[in-house]
């Protein structure tokens, strides 16, 4: 496995064994203790992931991790936020703040890394070079472009994924755990409650252009793009 990940955690024994882990797994490594460190570092490089602890000196770890999002030069790392908290609100505030996964204490430096190489695996899909286009709403996926009329649609790498997906197989209906193998991989480590956080997110980006009608949640059974006009 490759890729360059920025590990942000305060606590020096976490963060060497973190680091450490990371380095034999493959992964080129950099680490910092708190966000304005972060920050500092980032200026010269871009990692792929960015492993972030919730609680940090100063700024806390899910404000940076909003903040990374809005910023269009790193609003595509991928983000693995680690917490003590455990409560499925914290969970939800977790990933709708833009991490793609969400690991809570204590955790095996086993699990951590498969759930790691999971995001790291569905940072950069393999997607076909052909611009789709339905009911208006147009996906290019080589020059990862969503637009619908002149209105040109900003998503994330997971929510662009799973558009992808659904345009790709209109009218079909997908479970969550079908949409959990298909664009997180058979790997991932994340819930079927991770779905719906992203499905609500893919929605809230496509509802400016008024295309957001045609993800429907079919009760009982899971989600299905419907091919008719924005």
């Amino acid at each position: 496995m490759t890729g360059s990940v920025l590990v942000v955690e305060d606590q020096d024994p976490a963060r060497q064994l973190l680091a450490g882990n990371l380095q034999s797994a493959g992964y080129q490594v950099h680490c910092a203790q708190d966000v304005a460190q972060a920050e500092t570092m980032m200026r010269t490089f871009r990692p792929d992931l960015v492993v972030l602890n919730w609680i940090l000196p100063g700024i806390p770890g899910l404000p940076f991790a909003r903040r990374l999002r809005g910023d269009r030069r790193t609003k595509d790392i991928s983000i693995v936020l680690i917490s003590d908290r455990a409560g499925e609100q914290d969970k939800v505030a977790a990933l709708e703040g833009g991490a793609d996964d969400y690991v809570t204490k204590p955790y095996s430096c086993r699990e951590l890394l498969a759930r790691i190489k999971a995001v790291m695996r569905r940072r950069s899909p393999q997607l076909a070079d052909s611009v789709i286009e339905i009911g208006g709403l147009q996906l290019d996926p080589a020059a990862r472009r969503v637009s619908a009329g002149n209105h040109e649609i900003e998503l994330w790498t997971t929510e662009f994924r799973l558009l992808h997906f659904f345009m790709t197989h209109p009218g079909r209906i997908f479970s969550r755990a079908t949409l959990l193998d298909e664009v997180w991989g058979h790997d991932a480590c994340v819930e079927e409650r991770t779905v719906d956080v992203h499905i609500r997110r893919l929605r809230q980006s496509l509802a400016p252009a008024g295309c957001d009608a045609p993800i429907e949640t079919v009760r009982g059974l899971g989600y299905r793009f419907r091919a008719e006009p924005c």
